[in-house]
Protein backbone atom coordinates (compact mmCIF):
# COMPACT_ATOMS: atom_id res chain seq x y z
CA UNK A 1 0.00 0.00 0.00
CA UNK A 2 1.08 3.62 -0.91
CA UNK A 3 3.15 4.95 2.15
CA UNK A 4 3.55 2.11 4.10
CA UNK A 5 7.18 2.81 5.90
CA UNK A 6 6.86 0.92 9.01
CA UNK A 7 9.79 1.85 11.49
CA UNK A 8 11.15 -1.24 12.30
CA UNK A 9 12.29 -0.77 15.84
CA UNK A 10 8.89 0.75 16.75
CA UNK A 11 5.78 -0.87 17.56
CA UNK A 12 2.11 0.13 17.45
CA UNK A 13 -0.85 -2.39 18.74
CA UNK A 14 -4.77 -1.88 18.05
CA UNK A 15 -6.70 -5.04 19.79
CA UNK A 16 -10.45 -5.06 19.95
CA UNK A 17 -10.49 -8.88 20.83
CA UNK A 18 -7.24 -9.10 22.61
CA UNK A 19 -5.31 -7.39 26.04
CA UNK A 20 -3.51 -4.95 23.88
CA UNK A 21 -1.25 -4.01 27.31
CA UNK A 22 -0.26 -7.65 27.28
CA UNK A 23 0.73 -7.62 23.34
CA UNK A 24 2.66 -4.50 24.05
CA UNK A 25 4.69 -5.69 27.69
CA UNK A 26 5.38 -9.11 25.98
CA UNK A 27 6.82 -6.75 22.53
CA UNK A 28 10.67 -7.84 21.89
CA UNK A 29 10.51 -3.95 19.87
CA UNK A 30 13.64 -1.91 21.09
CA UNK A 31 12.12 1.36 20.18
CA UNK A 32 9.07 3.00 21.30
CA UNK A 33 5.91 0.45 21.97
CA UNK A 34 2.48 2.34 21.74
CA UNK A 35 -1.07 1.05 22.65
CA UNK A 36 -3.82 2.34 20.81
CA UNK A 37 -6.29 3.97 22.58
CA UNK A 38 -8.65 7.28 22.94
CA UNK A 39 -5.62 9.40 24.15
CA UNK A 40 -3.29 8.59 21.59
CA UNK A 41 -2.47 11.20 19.86
CA UNK A 42 -3.25 11.42 16.19
CA UNK A 43 -2.82 12.80 12.52
CA UNK A 44 -6.59 13.67 12.41
CA UNK A 45 -8.94 15.26 14.77
CA UNK A 46 -12.05 13.86 16.74
CA UNK A 47 -15.58 15.51 16.98
CA UNK A 48 -17.04 12.72 18.59
CA UNK A 49 -19.16 12.74 21.19
CA UNK A 50 -17.78 9.74 23.53
CA UNK A 51 -14.45 9.47 22.37
CA UNK A 52 -13.20 6.87 24.83
CA UNK A 53 -15.58 4.85 23.36
CA UNK A 54 -14.80 4.55 19.96
CA UNK A 55 -13.06 1.54 18.96
CA UNK A 56 -9.52 1.29 17.82
CA UNK A 57 -9.95 -0.34 14.50
CA UNK A 58 -12.46 2.75 13.25
CA UNK A 59 -9.33 5.22 14.38
CA UNK A 60 -6.87 3.49 12.17
CA UNK A 61 -9.05 2.99 9.40
CA UNK A 62 -9.81 6.37 9.66
CA UNK A 63 -6.28 7.71 9.40
CA UNK A 64 -5.93 4.86 6.53
CA UNK A 65 -7.68 6.92 4.61
CA UNK A 66 -5.96 10.09 5.22
CA UNK A 67 -2.65 8.70 4.44
CA UNK A 68 -3.85 7.05 0.99
CA UNK A 69 -6.18 10.29 0.18
CA UNK A 70 -4.82 13.64 2.43
CA UNK A 71 -7.22 16.34 2.53
CA UNK A 72 -10.25 14.11 0.58
CA UNK A 73 -13.56 14.07 2.18
CA UNK A 74 -13.82 10.10 2.78
CA UNK A 75 -16.24 7.97 3.29
CA UNK A 76 -14.72 4.59 4.85
CA UNK A 77 -17.14 1.21 4.80
CA UNK A 78 -15.55 -1.44 6.93
CA UNK A 79 -17.20 -4.80 6.31
CA UNK A 80 -16.48 -7.36 8.99
CA UNK A 81 -18.55 -8.62 11.96
CA UNK A 82 -20.33 -5.06 12.28
CA UNK A 83 -20.09 -2.89 8.87
CA UNK A 84 -18.74 0.16 10.63
CA UNK A 85 -19.23 3.63 8.03
CA UNK A 86 -16.76 6.10 9.07
CA UNK A 87 -16.57 9.85 7.63
CA UNK A 88 -13.11 11.85 7.71
CA UNK A 89 -13.99 15.08 6.26
CA UNK A 90 -11.55 17.31 3.80
CA UNK A 91 -10.43 19.10 7.03
CA UNK A 92 -8.92 16.00 8.84
CA UNK A 93 -11.89 15.87 10.77
CA UNK A 94 -13.20 12.53 11.96
CA UNK A 95 -17.07 13.48 12.66
CA UNK A 96 -18.21 10.19 13.05
CA UNK A 97 -19.85 7.57 11.75
CA UNK A 98 -22.88 4.03 11.79
CA UNK A 99 -22.29 1.17 12.82
CA UNK A 100 -24.35 -1.68 11.39
CA UNK A 101 -25.23 -5.53 11.32
CA UNK A 102 -22.39 -7.56 9.89
CA UNK A 103 -23.05 -9.90 7.06
CA UNK A 104 -22.55 -13.00 8.91
CA UNK A 105 -24.24 -11.56 12.23
CA UNK A 106 -27.60 -11.14 10.04
CA UNK A 107 -27.61 -14.61 9.18
CA UNK A 108 -27.48 -16.18 12.64
CA UNK A 109 -29.89 -13.89 13.78
CA UNK A 110 -32.42 -15.02 11.56
CA UNK A 111 -31.72 -18.43 12.06
CA UNK A 112 -31.13 -17.85 15.76
CA UNK A 113 -34.48 -15.94 16.62
CA UNK A 114 -37.11 -18.20 14.35
CA UNK A 115 -38.03 -21.34 14.41
CA UNK A 116 -37.41 -22.58 10.91
CA UNK A 117 -35.11 -20.43 8.96
CA UNK A 118 -31.64 -22.25 8.22
CA UNK A 119 -28.12 -20.98 9.03
CA UNK A 120 -27.18 -19.67 5.35
CA UNK A 121 -23.56 -18.67 4.04
CA UNK A 122 -23.12 -15.48 2.26
CA UNK A 123 -22.36 -15.90 -1.14
CA UNK A 124 -21.56 -12.80 -3.71
CA UNK A 125 -23.94 -11.65 -6.55
CA UNK A 126 -27.01 -13.01 -4.61
CA UNK A 127 -30.43 -13.30 -6.93
CA UNK A 128 -32.71 -10.40 -6.16
CA UNK A 129 -35.91 -12.83 -5.91
CA UNK A 130 -35.19 -16.32 -4.44
CA UNK A 131 -36.86 -19.11 -5.11
CA UNK A 132 -35.97 -21.02 -2.56
CA UNK A 133 -36.04 -20.23 1.34
CA UNK A 134 -31.78 -20.36 1.27
CA UNK A 135 -31.90 -17.84 -1.87
CA UNK A 136 -34.28 -15.59 -0.61
CA UNK A 137 -32.51 -15.13 2.78
CA UNK A 138 -29.27 -15.18 0.93
CA UNK A 139 -30.79 -12.22 -1.34
CA UNK A 140 -32.79 -10.72 2.16
CA UNK A 141 -29.18 -10.35 3.44
CA UNK A 142 -26.69 -9.56 0.45
CA UNK A 143 -28.94 -7.32 -1.60
CA UNK A 144 -30.10 -5.30 1.63
CA UNK A 145 -26.26 -4.63 2.66
CA UNK A 146 -25.78 -3.19 -1.24
CA UNK A 147 -28.27 -1.10 -0.94
CA UNK A 148 -27.77 0.25 2.47
CA UNK A 149 -24.15 0.85 1.11
CA UNK A 150 -25.60 2.54 -1.99
CA UNK A 151 -28.12 4.49 0.34
CA UNK A 152 -25.96 5.74 2.24
CA UNK A 153 -23.27 7.00 -0.15
CA UNK A 154 -25.99 8.49 -1.85
CA UNK A 155 -27.24 10.76 1.39
CA UNK A 156 -23.47 11.71 2.08
CA UNK A 157 -22.79 13.12 -1.58
CA UNK A 158 -24.79 16.13 -1.70
CA UNK A 159 -22.74 17.10 1.61
CA UNK A 160 -19.73 16.18 0.26
CA UNK A 161 -19.46 16.30 -3.53
CA UNK A 162 -16.07 14.63 -3.64
CA UNK A 163 -16.47 12.22 -1.68
CA UNK A 164 -13.94 9.42 -1.56
CA UNK A 165 -15.41 5.83 -0.87
CA UNK A 166 -13.25 3.03 0.64
CA UNK A 167 -14.28 -0.19 1.16
CA UNK A 168 -12.04 -2.34 3.67
CA UNK A 169 -12.70 -5.12 6.04
CA UNK A 170 -12.74 -9.01 6.19
CA UNK A 171 -16.55 -9.31 4.38
CA UNK A 172 -15.29 -6.39 1.87
CA UNK A 173 -14.73 -9.23 -1.16
CA UNK A 174 -18.08 -9.78 -1.25
CA UNK A 175 -19.28 -6.15 -2.55
CA UNK A 176 -16.63 -4.98 -4.32
CA UNK A 177 -17.52 -5.92 -8.00
CA UNK A 178 -21.05 -4.57 -7.47
CA UNK A 179 -20.22 -1.37 -5.55
CA UNK A 180 -17.35 -0.52 -8.59
CA UNK A 181 -16.37 2.46 -9.76
CA UNK A 182 -17.77 4.86 -7.12
CA UNK A 183 -15.50 2.88 -4.29
CA UNK A 184 -11.70 2.46 -4.11
CA UNK A 185 -10.91 -1.33 -2.47
CA UNK A 186 -8.19 -1.07 0.56
CA UNK A 187 -7.96 -4.57 2.33
CA UNK A 188 -5.07 -3.70 4.29
CA UNK A 189 -6.34 -0.03 4.91
CA UNK A 190 -6.71 -0.45 8.89
CA UNK A 191 -2.70 -1.15 8.40
CA UNK A 192 -1.83 1.86 6.99
CA UNK A 193 -3.47 3.99 9.30
CA UNK A 194 -1.67 1.97 11.96
CA UNK A 195 1.53 2.55 10.54
CA UNK A 196 0.20 6.32 9.80
CA UNK A 197 -0.30 6.83 13.65
CA UNK A 198 2.92 5.24 14.21
CA UNK A 199 4.93 7.33 12.04
CA UNK A 200 2.88 10.60 13.60
CA UNK A 201 4.41 9.45 17.23
CA UNK A 202 7.29 8.59 16.04
CA UNK A 203 8.97 11.07 13.48
CA UNK A 204 11.65 9.35 10.94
Amino acid sequence: MPGLTLPHDNLIVSSVSHDAEQIVMASKAAGKKIQLTAITPLPIQIDYETPKTLGVDRLAAACGALQLFPNEPCLIIDAGSCINYELLDDHRVYRGGIISPGVNMRFKAMHTFTARLPLVEAVTNAPLVGNSTQTCMQSGVMNGILEEMRGIMARMRPNYPHLRVILCGGDAYLFENQLKPSIFAAPELVLVGLNRILNHNVPI
